[in-house]
């Protein structure tokens, strides 16, 4: 299954290269599976491990205000934490990405908040393999995990002009019913595919994080959090082929133009 879906990812090259009006529909698409897959597997790893969800902030805003009306100032703490890792998670992938698209740098924007996010799930594992989950240490787990969603969602949402959210599906379901509705009135040909892949999109990205969630959770019966070594290593090898492919088409012009 693993590989399978790495080959349907790296069919289609440069998801990372093109931005706004530059992509196509196949770009995102790609891209969309890709990050919605890892997602998964990253939420899966969290509830499996710590109990925790790891993708999205919605619910734990609601445990913060739980906690603080019980007077819970410890564990309120511990939520509230958890909503801003995300957002420094968020904030490093943006500040680094407009770093590099205003520099000179021949990198694309995309590569370091990518690389970031496969060290610091890397770390996770390294880290629960020598100290376990238990205690203060599955709130550091929880933490890096969505400081890593954070980047992540950032990321994504930049690189396909907000089109793109891989990481809670509360928007994606409601924009797909609002979709789905669309389809039972008249509209130009334009308009309907247009429409109709916008469903296709959002169908693929539901679909492809619970995909995520149920290979994650049954390689986590067997490896447990070392589980996150298969979602960097999916982000890894899609940004490496990328980059290879990019260099050589380049090259490619250069030799026979």
């Amino acid at each position: 299954m693993i590989t399978l879906i790495i080959v349907f990812l790296l069919k289609e090259p440069y998801m990372f290269r093109h931005y706004g009006k530059g992509r196509t529909f196949v770009h995102n698409l790609r891209l969309a599976t890709l990050l919605s897959l890892v997602a998964g597997i990253v939420n899966i790893c969290g509830v499996f491990s710590i109990k925790i969800l790891t993708t999205n902030v919605t619910g734990h805003f609601a445990f913060l205000a739980e906690e603080l009306v019980l007077k819970n100032y410890s564990l309120a703490f511990s939520f509230l934490s958890f909503v801003l890792c995300f957002l420094v998670g968020s904030f490093v992938s943006g500040f680094l990405t407009q770093i590099i698209s205003r520099s000179r740098f021949k990198l694309s924007p995309v590569v370091p908040p990518m690389i970031i996010e496969i060290v610091t799930l890397v770390l996770v594992w390294f880290y629960s393999y020598f100290y376990g989950v238990a205690g203060n240490n599955a709130q550091i787990i929880a933490s890096a995990l969505l400081f890593a969603m954070g980047i992540q969602n950032s990321l994504v949402t930049q690189v396909s002009k907000s089109i793109v959210r891989t990481t809670h599906l509360t928007g994606l379901v409601t924009d797909l019913g609002i979709d789905l509705a669309q389809l039972f009135f008249y509209r130009k040909p334009k308009d309907a595919k247009k429409l109709s892949q916008s469903i296709y999109l959002r169908m693929a990205i539901i679909l492809f994080f619970f995909l995520g969630c149920v290979i994650g959770g049954f390689l986590f019966k067997v490896y447990g959090l070392q589980t996150l070594l298969v979602a960097s290593f999916l982000l890894f090898i899609t940004l490496f082929y990328d980059m290879i492919r990019y260099k050589l088409y380049f090259l490619k012009r250069r030799i026979f133009h």
